[in-house]
């Protein structure tokens, strides 16, 4: 019996393991004083994002953060937690648990992990206030196709010039003959 709890165990903590070294971002939270209904609501906003949001055991959160270098996560793992893991994108998960603690007191943000390193709140809201990845990355192909646009406005510029005077020369050769 103690074996298989203890298998169990060694499951979840690799489990855990496994979605903080694949994500992004996991940002972990303290949702006591939060109902079920909104419990299910922060989870539904997650999910619509492809964020999973996983109430996990601290002991075993901590095991698998070791196991990964990151001992300073242990300051965070105090009270219930739950981690919000961001696979694709780190500012989403920041802008839904934010967003969602402006409006429900009861879920506290504690810190988190980006991209391998431990983050103080601070850091998190900082997240938050960015736009999401895709935008950035519309914004900055925006930003490097308005010199090429320009480039090839003035590489044609000449050929466009010669055209427009062989059109005008047309012109007067047409007005002399008539």
């Amino acid at each position: 019996m103690a074996s298989k709890i203890r298998e169990e165990k060694e499951a979840v903590v690799s489990q855990i393991k496994e979605k903080l070294g694949a994500a992004q971002v996991a940002i972990l939270t303290d949702y006591r004083g939060l109902t079920v209904a909104e419990m299910n609501e922060l989870r539904k906003k997650c999910r619509e994002n492809n964020v999973e949001f996983r109430v996990v055991k601290n002991t075993l959160t901590w095991l698998a953060a070791k196991s990964l270098g990151l001992e300073e996560l242990q300051d965070y793992l105090k009270g219930p937690t739950a981690i919000a893991f961001g696979l694709e994108d780190p500012v989403i998960p920041a802008k839904i648990i934010s967003e969602f603690s402006k409006d429900h007191d009861d879920l506290e943000i504690k810190g988190g992990i980006l991209e391998g390193k431990v983050i103080p709140i601070e850091k998190i809201k900082e997240l938050a206030e960015l736009p999401p990845k895709d935008q950035l990355l519309a914004k900055l192909a925006g930003a490097m196709n308005s010199p090429m646009a320009m480039l090839l406005n003035v590489l044609n510029a000449p050929i466009r010039d010669f055209v427009y005077a062989l059109e005008a020369l047309r012109k007067k050769k047409e007005a002399e003959a008539s």
